[in-house]
């Protein structure tokens, strides 16, 4: 039998969504152990002088507990 657990974890990036995807999953990578999978349940952007300058997510990332 398997337990997972969920943990949430904000990532952000100037280069795009999913570079601060993989940057949070690396980053929660190096301290939880079997990581499983991601929801990206959020996503925002600063905006300056009309542009896209930096982008934020919220995820929620999922790991398997082990004895």
């Amino acid at each position: 039998m398997s337990i997972a657990k969920v943990t949430e974890v904000i990532a952000s990036s100037t280069i795009g969504i999913e570079d601060a995807v993989r940057q949070g999953v690396a980053r929660a990578s190096k301290t939880l152990d079997q990581v499983q999978s991601v929801w990206v349940s959020d996503i925002t952007c600063d905006v300056q002088d009309g542009d896209v300058v930096e982008w934020r997510v919220r995820l929620k990332i999922t790991f398997v507990l082990t004895d």
